[in-house]
């Protein structure tokens, strides 16, 4: 399915329900899950699921809840979660992509990772607002598609790269820019930071609270 047909499967809002549903959660999403969540019927539900499971937005796995194995251990559930296909579109086709990645080619040969760095810096201070605290931040990510969430620690984990594909391919020119990015974006946050913390899945960037102003 094109990128145009895959986000055209939005646009039905009872889907972008529940696609939202879905990425917002942390962990796999039952059809039961998914339901209650976007407050519909689980027919209905799985329905839709299976059209953004078609269209390449979201992936399936099945698996045994309850972690037993052999007979009477019931039935996988269907569990989904977001792709990690990218899709964008426009009209007509443009090619971002392929110009970034040869800027960011030619950056990485140059050796131009401070002056990349630095200007980062300078577009984080321009977009930040005024974000007087971790919440502010929070909201000003989330904007900018990282899709920001506060863990048990306290800790503002990003579960989305919004340059994942120019990261696999210059990792340290574009995570560094990345960090250098919001760094920018708190620094005039009273008592918050942003450090490198590479996770499974996630950005490599977290925003927490500096070690002076924890609680």
């Amino acid at each position: 399915m094109s990128n145009l047909e895959a986000i055209a499967v939005l646009h039905d809002p009872v889907r972008r329900r529940l696609y939202d549903f879905v990425v917002a959660q942390g962990h796999e999403v039952s059809r039961n899950e998914a339901a209650e969540g976007a407050g519909i019927q689980r027919t209905l539900a799985a329905f839709h699921l299976d059209k953004l499971v078609a269209a390449g937005l979201l992936e399936t796995e099945s698996r045994r809840l309850t972690g037993r194995t052999g007979p009477g251990a019931g039935r996988p559930a269907k569990l989904y979660r977001r792709s990690g296909a990218e899709h964008e579109f426009s009209v007509p086709a443009r090619d971002y992509r392929t110009a970034a990645d040869l800027l960011a080619e030619v950056a990485d040969e140059a050796r131009l990772d401070a002056r990349l760095q630095a200007a980062a810096r300078r577009e984080g201070r321009a977009v930040a607002g005024s974000t007087q605290d971790l919440a502010g931040v929070q909201t000003v990510l989330a904007a900018r598609g990282y899709e920001p969430r506060l863990d048990a620690d306290g800790v503002l984990r990003l579960a989305n790269c919004p340059f994942h594909v120019l990261s696999q391919r210059h990792p340290g020119l574009v995570c560094g820019m990345n960090l250098a990015l919001l760094q920018g974006l708190v620094e005039d946050t009273a008592g918050v930071q942003a450090r490198m913390d590479p996770q499974p899945g996630q950005c490599c960037v977290v925003v927490e609270k500096s070690k002076d102003n924890a609680d």
